[in-house]
């Protein structure tokens, strides 16, 4: 798996994850307990993973739908 994009943004995950999902993209949320843990105060970042055949698709993906992220 690779990393698609890694935020604190408690918004674009879900986002990110519904448009690729619904594209046919699997995809894998990282870090969720220790966001969990930490309070939810947005220090830790969350990670969005998929597989490594699917990373340019994914990103093109998002890229179509808007969604703007670290490359």
């Amino acid at each position: 798996m690779e990393e698609l994009l890694r935020t604190n943004d408690i918004t674009l995950i879900p986002l990110a994850r519904t448009i690729l999902e619904d594209e046919g993209i699997p995809t894998f949320e990282l870090d969720v307990n220790m966001s969990v843990l930490e309070g939810s105060i947005g220090i830790l970042p969350r990670r969005l993973m998929v597989r490594s055949a699917d990373l340019d698709d994914a990103k093109r993906i998002l890229r179509m739908n808007g969604v703007r992220f670290e490359d």
